[in-house]
This record gives C-alpha cells, structure tokens and sequence, in this order.
C-alpha cells in the first residue's frame, strides 16, 4: 500500500544526512580515478543516449542509500498509481495521464466514460489525418494555394514545449527533406509579440492554431482577436485558416470560426503536453505525422525505462535521486541546463517551466507547510554562449551551481569544416569536456583572481545525434525527474496555484476595480 510521508520522516533520508558531502570530486575526477568513474557511473537511456554522472559528488555509499530511498520512498509504486490512473493531482483532484499519449505503460485507464489511451491516439490519428491532407492540398486556402506556414498561439505550455521541440528538429528536418511547413509561435500578450511574426509570415498561406484548454486564457485569445483581424485585413475568412486545440467542454470546441478542433482534457497539464495534441498538431503540420510518430516513441522508451526498480538501470530516478541529494543534502540552491547543441535552444525554457511550476511548493500534497527545501532555480542557455555569458559565476562565485550538460557527437545540419586541425563539431564537443573537467577539478594559483575552487558537480546526457528519438526521450527523461522529484519531496507536481493570483488581479486592473497600491500602480502604466 502506498504511503505518502514528508522526506524528514524516512529513515534514508536520515541516513543521507548523516552521510553529508563526503566526497572530494577534484581529488575523484583526477587522473586514472577519473576515467574509472566515467566508465562506471554511465547509464542507458533510451533512444542511444547515456546518463553520465561521473563528475556528481557521489560514491558507492550514497548511491546505496539514495537507492534506500527510492524504495523508502515508493518511487516505482507510485509511478504505477500514477500511470493506472489513480487521482495523484490531489490539488485538483484529477489523473495525471500524459504519459498515456504515448504508450500503454499499465492497466487501461477508464476515465469519462473513454478509454483514455484510445481517446488521445484517437486525436493524434485525427490531426495525422489533417496534416496529410494539408500536406497533399486537399486541405487548400480560399485560392486553391497549399498553406506553407502554420502559426501556434499559446502561452506557457501551449508555448514553451511545443517551440522547443520545433527548434529541435527544424535544422534536422531541412536536412532529412521533412520539413513540410515552417512554424512560428506567438505567445506574450504584447501586442509587438503578434506584430512580429504577422510581419514577416505570407498570411493568406498561413494556417493558425489557438491553443487553450478552457477556451478562456486572456492572453492567447487576446492574441486570437489581434490575429483574425490581420486575417480580416488581408481579405481571407479567418474560420478557413484557423484550427483549434482545446478541451470538449470549451467554447472553442464547437465553434463554426475553426477549421478543425483536436482535443485535450484535464488530466494533462500545459507543462506536460508537448506530446498531446498541444505538441501534436503543430509539430505533424512542420514535419510531418511520421516524425512526430518517432519522437513519441523515444518518449515511450523512457517511460518503460523509468519503471525499472534498479536505480542504476532507471536514468530519470537516478538523476531525480542525486538533485535531491544535492539539494537537501549538499544545500544547491538551483540547477544550470547546459545543451551543447544551438537546437536546443529553447529547451532550458521548457525546462524552467516544468521544473519550477511542478516543485516551486512549500505544502506538501495536504496542503501542510514542509520544513524542508523543495524545488531548485532552474536557468540555462546552449554552449558555447552561455562560456561567454554566466559561467564565470558558475567557475567562482560563492553559489555553488549543479550542471546538467547534453552534447550529441555529430551535427544535425550535416555541414561543417575543418579549420586548424579539427571541425566545429569537434570544438564543440571539446569545450563540453573541457567544461566538465574544468568545473569538477580547478586548477590552484597563487594569483586569487586566477584560483578554481573546482568541486562543481554536473553531469552530461550524450547521445549520437539529435532526432525525433532523442528529442523524445530527452523530453520524457525530464518530465520523469520531475515527477520522481516530487513523490520525493511529497508534493503535488501537477497543480500551479501559484501563477492564479496574477490572473486574478490583472482582471481586476482591467475592469477598473482597484485601490490603494494597485491603482498606483495601474495609474503609472496608464491602464
């Protein structure tokens, strides 16, 4: 039987304590020890690709009690109950099915009277069918035209995963002839945000997708209106060029101003939707419904993956473990995403969002006050611009700052050039290992101002290539530490009360109904 305690309650937990920071990762990372701890501390992970951890401070003894804790902690259990549809969103008192859009983890999931499985396949087969047909032009613009460009319009998960995917694989695309239309996105209710791509988009071959759950979120439909007006100035019927992605009950659902409508439900939150319809649309309409196809089964392996009891053949329990360690134990207050790889530009975005808006709790899953640190700050930019950019706080400042690095040996773009002995690829992936060796080790000097510290923990994920795949398994394998990060800490990952009260304000600035500092306020920007 599950049980659901507070992390200060476990006796790992306890242990891990008394453990402490116990390991010198300077003295670890050196010479022959070091290349014994790169080929020891990998493990698989789905589509290719390994989780390296070397250069985190563990050893074998915190491993056995971080794997204590898994079992203490009932992470498998409860990865079952989540997946066979038990009600985890105690918050929201709903499912938490997103895994169920790409793969059949467990029992079938009865929910509304569906079989949820079959619903969500039911929906992606019915946006295939509608990217095949806008790809074909059977599905044409009022002249008879294809549409070249498809536009999502969406906030906050409508926005940051699905962009994020589609920068991933827009330069593999190109190269592999799969890139059947360009994507752009609009998000922030700024009006010069729905101006820029309006501006440079052929708008009478564009296709646009709105994409809320309720029908009801003031920014996207905001940004709705400010498009069928662009529509309506260049003289097409906006009902014939726009598509929406939406629940049964909204508005939108229904409603003859669409072209089509593919649905979702409450039991996949905006953070963890990339890839339900939110991802699904968007992405088949640009690449193709074979490509989406591929990157939900990399997703589907790491959720088999994340099943296993063994957390050294479980990469997202592992990586969820050891943050945890880091955090609680070692007292890191936020987590760098380092992607050596320009496609994944957006992905340290995404990860914000899913991170900080699942585990940024301080009450537990009844809603009581925790005595402990929960989820960590989460930032990142790709290498090598973030070399130039915040790394020197990350090599010696007083914060300390756990590195999650992700380099691919080879290029998407299949171009490069050889210059001074070695390639771009290849510099590429020597600063990655240079970093990793340069933040674990240090180096000594009488001179204060050139003296590394060192015993900067990261780790790095490291795969072939950067495809539909890797793109899914990546995706999953985050969304997995996230959750296992959670059932750890006792939290509810899949509510996010906490960006309600802005809505809630801003509607009142809106309708004129404030006082004392917030009419201030509204006064100084003109509202």
């Amino acid at each position: 039987m599950i049980s659901w305690k507070n992390l200060d309650t476990l006796d790992s937990y306890k242990k891990l304590e008394e453990l402490g920071a116990k390991v010198d990762l300077a003295k670890a990372m050196d010479g022959e020890s070091g290349a014994e701890r790169v080929a020891k501390y990998c493990v698989p992970m789905a589509a290719g690709m390994a989780y390296n951890f070397a250069a985190k401070a563990v050893d074998d003894e915190v491993l056995a009690v971080l794997a204590d804790l898994a079992g203490e902690a009932q992470l498998t259990d409860k990865y079952a109950a989540l997946y066979n549809g038990e009600v985890i969103n105690t918050g929201e008192k709903r499912l938490v099915l997103h895994q169920l859009c790409r793969g059949q983890l467990g029992e079938d999931v009865m929910a509304d009277g569906v079989n949820k499985r079959e619903f969500y396949v039911s929906q992606q087969k019915k946006a295939a069918e509608f990217a095949n047909k806008v790809h074909s032009g059977e599905i044409t613009n009022a002249a008879g035209e294809k549409f070249t460009t498809v536009v999502q319009i969406g906030i906050g998960g409508s926005d940051l995963g699905p962009r994020a995917m589609y920068l991933a694989l827009e330069n593999w695309a190109r190269q592999n002839g799969t890139l059947r239309m360009e994507a752009r996105f609009i998000s922030n209710v700024d009006p010069d945000d729905a101006a820029a791509v309006l501006k440079t988009i052929d708008i009478p071959h564009s296709l646009f997708i709105v994409v809320s759950k309720s029908g009801t979120t003031l920014e996207t439909l905001t940004n709705e209106s400010f498009v069928r007006n662009a529509l309506k100035e260049a003289g097409v019927d906006p009902a014939k060029h726009m598509l929406a992605v939406t629940s049964e009950t909204s508005p939108l659902a229904s409603s003859t101003d669409y072209l089509a409508a593919f649905f979702m439900d409450d039991y996949i939150g905006g953070r963890y939707s990339s890839s339900s319809c939110v991802g699904g649309a968007v992405l088949s309409l640009a690449f193709g419904p074979e490509v989406f196809a591929r990157f939900l089964d990399g997703a589907a392996e790491a959720d088999r993956l994340a099943k296993e009891t063994d957390i050294m053949k479980n990469p997202a329990m592992l990586d969820a473990l050891i943050g945890v360690y880091e955090r609680n134990v070692l007292g890191y207050e936020a987590t760098a995403v380092l992607p050596y790889s320009q496609a994944l530009s957006r992905f340290p975005a995404h990860l914000q969002q899913l991170d900080m808006e699942s585990n940024g709790k301080s009450v537990n899953r009844f809603g009581e006050p925790v005595s402990y640190v929960t989820g960590p700050i989460i930032f990142g930019e790709p290498g090598t611009n973030g070399q130039h950019s915040f790394y020197q706080l990350l090599h010696q400042g007083t914060n300390i700052i756990p590195l999650q690095f992700v380099g691919f040996r080879s290029n998407q773009a299949g171009m490069d050039v050889d210059i001074q002995g070695s390639t771009s690829q290849q510099k590429l992936c020597a600063n990655v290992v240079a970093q990793i060796m340069a933040f674990a080790c240090g180096k000594k000097d009488e001179n204060p101002n050139k003296n590394f510290e060192g015993g900067r923990p990261s780790s790095i994920i490291i795969g072939e290539q950067l495809t539909p795949e890797a793109l899914g398994a990546l995706l999953a394998h985050f969304e997995n530490k996230v959750m296992f990060q959670g059932f750890i800490w006792n939290l509810n990952s899949f509510d996010q009360e906490g960006v309600q009260l802005g809505k809630v304000l801003a509607k009142r600035v809106l309708a004129h109904e404030t006082d004392g500092a917030l009419r201030a306020l509204s006064d100084l920007l003109g509202i």
